[in-house]
């Protein structure tokens, strides 16, 4: 999960770089056709576009394409699940990440189910500040007591440091929500610890006060923590010209395809219609779309008469890039 959002759509207008993260066809049965999914300006928009890069992958990778999308845009580098975001949030969440190991703790809800267990999105929590921070307290002595450094970033942002965490390989909170861990949950070899002090977290959130007030209120518990993002802080670079957008998301983690398709041609009839304005007028546009599986980025670059008839020529139908991806 990608903290970091414009805070307003002018953020995103003045951006060069746009990055669509969960762009690509959900992959269930019933999948959107092309007729109901009609992107008029994304399909005006490819032909004025150069394909620059891929980032070819799979469903079973830790870190998803819109992950390793933005490390690329500002500077991370690491294998699959290794790119440091918990060092790098942290920082810019005014913590001093010095020289140590980082991990984000993501406060979640967990669902055990006679079939398994499935994760709630946490952004559906709804968790508000004050809530989080006396969870957050709660757990704070249990970490301590065994020299796990803890700290608290935002109210679905929670850090801990310990030398275990570095070269910890972990999945994205955006990989298991809606299914669950299986085959996702972290390979800990000797960092024995973690995993006690995870299960012994779970006991204390429980029955917390906090969670109690919650279930009274019709509201989900948070009763789970997941770790991710493990590794030492490295120098990210700026991305002031570079723009995420999440519209995308909700729906297609929670597997609404009608919603995901609304997102869509909402995103079709504002932010691509403005691409597409900007392009026409040749200025600088970078398109980064991601799927699930894989990520395409897309440059306006000066191109001469034939190449440009060429373009239009070759250029893919927006539902076949999707579909892709």
């Amino acid at each position: 999960m990608i903290a970091e959002q414009p805070a307003a759509a002018t953020s995103i207008m003045l951006a060069m770089h746009v990055l669509i993260p969960f762009a690509g066809l959900p992959r269930q049965q019933d999948a959107p056709q092309p007729e109901e999914l009609a992107l008029p300006n994304l399909g005006s928009l490819l032909p004025l576009l150069t394909q620059t890069a891929r980032d070819e992958g799979d469903e079973s990778t830790l870190t998803p394409p819109h992950e390793r999308a933005f490390a690329r845009a500002i500077g991370l580098s690491g294998a699959d699940g290794l790119l440091p975001w918990a060092a790098y949030m942290a920082s810019r969440d005014a913590i001093e990440t010095l020289d140590l190991a980082w991990g984000l703790l993501t406060p979640l809800h967990c669902q055990v189910h006679a079939d398994g267990i499935t994760f709630s999105d946490p952004e559906a929590l709804t968790l508000g500040a004050s809530e989080s921070h006396a969870l957050f307290d709660a757990l704070r002595p249990l970490f301590a007591e065994e020299g796990v450094a803890i700290s608290w970033g935002a109210p679905l942002r929670w850090y801990i440091a310990h030398e275990s965490l570095a070269g910890l390989a972990t999945a994205s909170i955006d990989r298991v929500i809606g299914v669950g861990p299986d085959g996702m949950m972290p390979s800990l070899g000797g960092a024995r610890l973690l995993p006690r002090l995870l299960s012994e977290a779970q006991m204390v959130l429980h029955d917390h006060p906090v969670n109690v007030e919650r279930e009274r209120r019709d509201r989900l518990p948070v009763n789970s923590l997941w770790l991710s993002g493990c590794g030492i802080a490295q120098a990210a670079r700026r991305h002031s010209r570079l723009a995420i957008v999440n519209e995308l998301r909700g729906p297609a983690l929670g597997g609404d395809r009608d919603a995901w398709c609304n997102a869509w041609r909402a995103l079709d009839e504002g932010l691509l219609r403005e691409l597409l304005s900007r392009a026409r007028r040749g200025e600088k546009v970078r398109l980064t779309l991601a799927g699930q599986r894989s990520a395409v980025q897309l440059d306006h670059l000066p191109l001469g008469p034939l190449d440009r008839w060429r373009r239009r020529r070759s250029a893919p139908a927006a539902f076949d890039l999707l579909a892709s991806l």
